[in-house]
């Protein structure tokens, strides 16, 4: 789509994890989109570009979602998890990712 080179060591950085959770399942089967945990700062162009240099699949569309921490307690005091940035990536038809074995 674009042009805009980016530095791969950054594109290391941007995936934090993959999200699998039951939702996260269910949107896969459904739409064949996988979840991410990805940096505060990331962007949804380098989002795009690190799954596709690290998964080597190609992306048709990257939804972004700021998810603000929980106010929790721990014993008598209060704290607060952190904060988490999610990406719900859409992969083209075809396209599939595998974890530990199991295709996404």
């Amino acid at each position: 789509m674009s042009n805009t080179k980016f530095d791969e060591g950054r594109l290391m950085q941007v995936l934090v994890a993959p999200i699998v959770s039951e939702k996260a399942t269910l949107v896969a089967d459904k739409t064949n989109t996988v979840l991410f945990k990805v940096l505060q700062n990331a962007t949804k162009p380098e989002i795009k570009a690190a799954v596709e240099l690290l998964f080597n699949v190609k992306v048709q569309d990257v939804n972004v979602l700021n998810q603000k921490g929980k106010t929790k307690r721990f014993g008598k005091t209060v704290g607060r998890r952190d904060h988490v940035r999610k990406a719900y990536v859409t992969l083209q038809a075809g396209q599939e990712l595998n974890f530990g074995g199991e295709a996404v």
